[in-house]
């Protein structure tokens, strides 16, 4: 039961903030071709999932699974591959400014992908100066199921 309560957990108002940013941006197309219900189930199979993941990688991690970003990373993996070529406006700091741009959403999110990836590749060798207490492995478990489930989930017309 915690693997799906945990899915709606925070450890802040700035991880709320962020998780409902992307949901905002990602999710409601997503929705839109799933329909409610499966969008719900398919939430909830992909946070579980990506908790399944974090767990089978770092069993003996201090890192609480808590937050939607597992299952808002398989939201990720979904539009990546039901919407690659969408336009997602963007900023882009470049030092002190900063750039607006509308990009690919599989320059976004493969960008995305990776940082998650070499963060969760760096967790692994367990450094003196940690690394801030993210599920990093549960990110990318959530971007993979969120791709091997967007098949059986696509609403056809």
């Amino acid at each position: 039961m915690t693997l799906i309560t945990s899915i709606f957990l925070h450890g802040g108002w700035l991880h709320l903030g962020g998780n409902m940013l992307y949901l905002w941006i990602f999710g409601d197309n997503v929705e839109d071709k799933f329909g409610h219900i499966r969008f719900l189930v398919f939430y909830l199979l992909c946070g579980i999932a990506a908790s399944a993941l974090h767990i089978y990688i770092e069993p003996t991690s201090n890192v609480p699974t808590i937050g939607a970003s597992g299952a808002i990373s398989g939201i990720l993996g979904a539009y990546i591959f039901m919407f690659p070529r969408a336009r997602v406006l963007t900023l882009i700091p470049i030092f002190i400014f900063i750039q607006i741009a509308e990009l690919p959403a599989y320059i976004i999110l493969g960008f995305w992908f990776v940082l998650q990836f070499f963060n969760g590749m760096l967790s692994l060798g367990y450094t003196p100066f940690g690394m801030g207490g993210v599920a990093w492995w549960a990110h990318i478990g959530g971007f993979i199921a969120g791709l091997l489930f967007v098949i059986p989930f696509k609403k056809y017309r």
